[in-house]
């Protein structure tokens, strides 16, 4: 899959329209609200630096939480101005309107090299909605547009998809055209070994990628709080973990489809289990089984060892989801050695973005992954072979 890129644009002495993923935590108890991580920002300064090096100006553009369709100064984009301006390490000016008299006005004044960043997107209901009058507004803005922002590229919103078909050649900022590289290198001959290690809660948040990915993988890795559910419908105890009892039929079949296709598909072993409601350290239960009463929260010695014998033996990875409640330290162990054990692999390793991306970033790994994604739910779809449509709508290019 490529696509045109910000770099295939002449953007000197035009006003582009840079759609990125702001959305990032803020600290609120100050006298004024602060960037408490600023990856995301990081990770949009390559494409703002291309257009403004390149002789062009930037109306950079987001939306921030989820405000309802209206104005809240709880999620304005000012804090996010201020933090972009720092660390890009020039001017960035502050439109209080997204679209409309106020916006025109300050994306008009702009001068070559120059960054105006809009107030957040979704104080304006026809965001969300894809409205194609709202689309043509913010394209009024700009001569080109570059969509940079993976992470909401999963959402038919207007800035993401309509906004696009308002232009000739929609761009891809180089963060999208990043992730579109890395995930589709897992989609298309991964070298081999391919180790797909996934956790997290729920069955029903992964099914689609399993189902999608066990055609591709040789070997499936499955932890964290969803794993219960496999166990569960193998007949094993599993106490008052957290269990998916509509799933468990989709885990059946999960389970024959692997072996049908020669698969290696691995549960774990053991398990840190604690009294269900209590704040118990926990302890190793050193079977599959959960004791009555208790929850698993992370997974056990014998489970990091097998999982970090599989995972040696890959030379592609894909990690997507936490082994436990790796939060509580109590319960990161599991979480922390499998991160460990990716983090060593001399292979391309992927983080699929969310916890895993935030587990990451709490061991202080970042450096040591081939690739982070920014979007958590958009590659998650991308990996289950969805169609994106912040992708579909920029221009294809044919090699």
């Amino acid at each position: 899959m490529k696509k045109l890129s910000v770099r295939d644009l002449d953007v000197s002495g035009k006003r582009v329209f840079v759609r990125v993923d702001y959305n990032v935590p803020l600290d609120r108890t100050g006298t004024e609200a602060t960037v408490t991580d600023d990856r995301r920002i990081q990770e949009s300064l390559p494409t703002l630096r291309s257009i403004l090096e390149r002789g062009g100006s930037v109306v950079a553009a987001s939306h921030l939480g989820r405000p309802k369709g209206k104005p809240d100064p709880a999620f304005s984009m000012a804090p996010v101005a201020r933090r972009l301006e720092q660390i890009l390490g020039a001017p960035v000016k502050f439109a209080v309107d997204s679209a409309g008299p106020r916006a025109s006005q300050a994306a008009g004044q702009l001068r070559p090299g120059e960054v105006l960043l809009l107030e957040n997107l979704r104080f304006q209901k026809e965001e969300e909605a894809d409205d194609a009058g709202f689309a043509a507004a913010l394209a009024a803005l700009a001569d080109l547009y570059v969509n940079d922002a993976f992470g909401s590229a999963h959402r038919a919103h207007a800035s993401v998809h309509a906004m696009a078909r308002q232009f000739s050649r929609p761009a891809a900022g180089l963060l999208m055209e990043k992730e579109i590289d890395a995930l589709g290198r897992l989609l298309i001959e991964p070298a081999r070994p391919f180790a797909v290690v996934v956790g997290g809660a729920k069955v029903s948040d992964k099914i689609d990628l399993l189902d999608h990915l066990i055609a591709r993988c040789n070997a499936l890795v499955i932890g964290g709080a969803m794993a219960y559910t496999f166990l569960k419908a193998l007949g094993h105890e599993v106490g008052e973990s957290l269990v998916e009892a509509s799933r468990e039929n989709e885990a059946r079949d999960l389970m024959t489809m692997a072996a049908v296709k020669g698969v290696s598909l691995l549960l774990p072993e053991d398990h840190m289990e604690a009294k269900a409601g209590t704040r118990e350290k926990g302890r190793p239960t050193g079977s599959p089984n959960v004791s009555a009463g208790y929850v698993g929260l992370d997974i056990g010695p014998k489970t990091v060892a097998a999982f970090t014998r599989e995972i040696g033996k890959a030379r592609t990875i894909l990690w997507n989801g936490p082994m436990g409640k790796f939060e509580d330290p109590s319960f990161a162990a599991g979480t922390e050695a499998i991160a460990r054990a990716i983090a060593s692999s001399s292979g391309f390793t992927v983080v699929g973005g969310g916890d895993s991306a935030a587990a990451v970033k709490t061991f202080q790994l970042e450096s040591s992954f081939s690739h982070i994604s920014t979007g958590g739910g958009a590659s998650l779809e991308f990996l289950s072979g969805k169609t994106l449509p912040g992708v579909a709508a920029l221009t294809d290019v044919t090699l």
